[in-house]
C-alpha cells in the first residue's frame, strides 16, 4: 500500500509490478474488494482482439497519436523528481486494449520517456482502476480519480516498496532454503530478518570517537547517500571490511553493508574443519557438496 504524507489527501493504492499485474484474478480480487491499484503489465502481454486492433500494451501505445514534443498528440508531459532533487520529463496517456479504456472499469495508462520509440527500460505499461479526473466514472467511483502525473508518481516509488527485500533475497539467504513445511519457511524467514536487523544496526550504530579507526570516513547522513542503483557504494566501517570483499552495485544504500558483513564472517569462520568421528571412533568422511540441481539458489 502506498501512502504519500506530503500530498493533501490520504491516497492508498496497491502497487505491483508485471508478476502481480498480469494476473486477472489478483487484478479482479483487488477490485472486488474494493482496493484501488496501479499495477504494471508485460508490454507483450495479450488479450483477444480483432485483426486490426491492438493485441497487447505495446500495440496500444504504438497507436497513441505522437508528432513530437510540440505536438505531442495524444500524451501529456509529467515531471518525475527523483530521491536526489534532479527531475526529468516522462511522457504518458491513456490507451485502449480490449475493453480497457480511460473511461473503463480498468484503464491502461502507458507512461515512457519516448513516446517515438517506446524504450523496452524506460516505458511502462500500467493498469490502474483509479477513474479519470472529470470521466463519467469520478463520481460514482469509491476511489479518488488520479491524473496521468498522479499514476506516474505513484508507480515511480515502487521500487522503495521493496526496499530491503532485494538484500534479503540475495545476500543473507531467504531465496536459498530447502524446507518442506510452512512452519520451517516461517522459521527460516524469522532468522534472516533477524540477521537483516543485525546488520542494519551495525550500520546505524556510531562508532565512538576513541575507537574511530584514522582515516575512517564518517557515515554519510541519509540525505547525502547516493540514488539505489548508482555504481558507487559509500565505504563501509573499515573494521568490518573483508579483504576482497564484494561491493555490489545494485545493492541500495546503507544495506550494501549486508555484503561487508557476510565477507567479514566468512573471513573470520574456520577455513577448514576436520570431520569429526562417529561413535566407534572411525573418522566420517567430510560431507560433499550438493549438485547444484538439488538446490534452490538463484
Amino acid at each position: 500500500m502506498h501512502h504519500d504524507p506530503t500530498a493533501g489527501a490520504v491516497f492508498r493504492a496497491v502497487v505491483s509490478d508485471s508478476a502481480y499485474g498480469d494476473q486477472d484474478g489478483f487484478r479482479g480480487e483487488l477490485g472486488a474488494a474494493g482496493l484501488p491499484f496501479v499495477m504494471a503489465l508485460k508490454r507483450r502481454r495479450g488479450t483477444w482482439a480483432y485483426g486490426p486492433d491492438a493485441h497487447t500494451p505495446a500495440d496500444a501505445a504504438r497507436e497513441l497519436a505522437w508528432r513530437g514534443p510540440d505536438a505531442p498528440g495524444d500524451w501529456t508531459a509529467v515531471t518525475r523528481t527523483f530521491r536526489d532533487g534532479h527531475t526529468a520529463t516522462w511522457w504518458a496517456a491513456d490507451a485502449r486494449l480490449g475493453w480497457w479504456g480511460p473511461d473503463g472499469t480498468t484503464r491502461l495508462v502507458v507512461a515512457t520517456t519516448d513516446p517515438a520509440t517506446l524504450p523496452e527500460k524506460s516505458t511502462w505499461y500500467l493498469a490502474t482502476n483509479l477513474p479519470r479526473p472529470g470521466g463519467p466514472r469520478a463520481a460514482d467511483s469509491p476511489h479518488e480519480p488520479a491524473d496521468l502525473a498522479e499514476l506516474v508518481r505513484i508507480y515511480g516509488i515502487r521500487n522503495w516498496i521493496e526496499q530491503s527485500y532485494k538484500q534479503i533475497k540475495d545476500e543473507l539467504g531467504w531465496a536459498d532454503f530447502q524446507v518442506r513445511s510452512d512452519t520451517a519457511i516461517r522459521r527460516h524467514q524469522t532468522l534472516v530478518n533477524c540477521a537483516f536487523s543485525f546488520c542494519w544496526d551495525t550500520w546505524f550504530d556510531q562508532v565512538a570517537p576513541s575507537h574511530a579507526v584514522p582515516g575512517t570516513p564518517k557515515p554519510a547522513d541519509r540525505a547525502d547517500r547516493p540514488e539505489r542503483g548508482t555504481a558507487t557504494v559509500p565505504p563501509a566501517p573499515s573494521a568490518l571490511l573483508a579483504p576482497g570483499a564484494a561491493s555490489r552495485s545494485q545493492l541500495a544504500d546503507p544495506i550494501d553493508r549486508v555484503t561487508t558483513l557476510v565477507a567479514g564472517m566468512v573471513e573470520h569462520a574456520p577455513t577448514h574443519r576436520p570431520p569429526s568421528p562417529d561413535r566407534h571412533g572411525r573418522q566420517r568422511a567430510a560431507p560433499q557438496p550438493l549438485r547444484p540441481d538439488l538446490t534452490n539458489h538463484r
